[in-house]
């Protein structure tokens, strides 16, 4: 998967389109990432003990990886890779080729 954790991303489909957030955490297997601020939905939960308060909570959900794009220098775009003479490997911005 080309995002990571701490990317700055764009959604570009989808009720949340056009806002931009950072990414709290990346699950591969499924192909999900969490971004702070976006697909937030209510949550109903109960009293757990006496010191938690139960009520209506707001939490962030995982949007589909393909629904997002990583942000460098205030564009977005698609991720590709790159390989420098001694093999290291670098994610780029393939639309401007600057680094990640």
């Amino acid at each position: 998967m080309k995002i990571q954790k701490g990317d700055m991303v764009k959604v570009i489909s989808g009720k949340d389109a056009g806002k931009e957030g950072k990414v709290l955490q990346a699950f591969p297997k499924k192909g999900t990432v969490l971004v702070e601020g976006v697909n937030v939905n209510k949550k109903h939960q109960k009293p757990q003990g006496q010191t938690m308060q139960g009520g209506v909570i707001d939490k962030s959900m995982p949007i589909n990886v393909s629904n997002v794009a990583l942000v460098v220098k205030k564009k977005s775009g698609r991720v590709g890779y790159k390989f420098d003479k001694n093999g290291k490997k670098y994610r780029i911005l393939t639309q401007t080729g600057d680094e990640v």
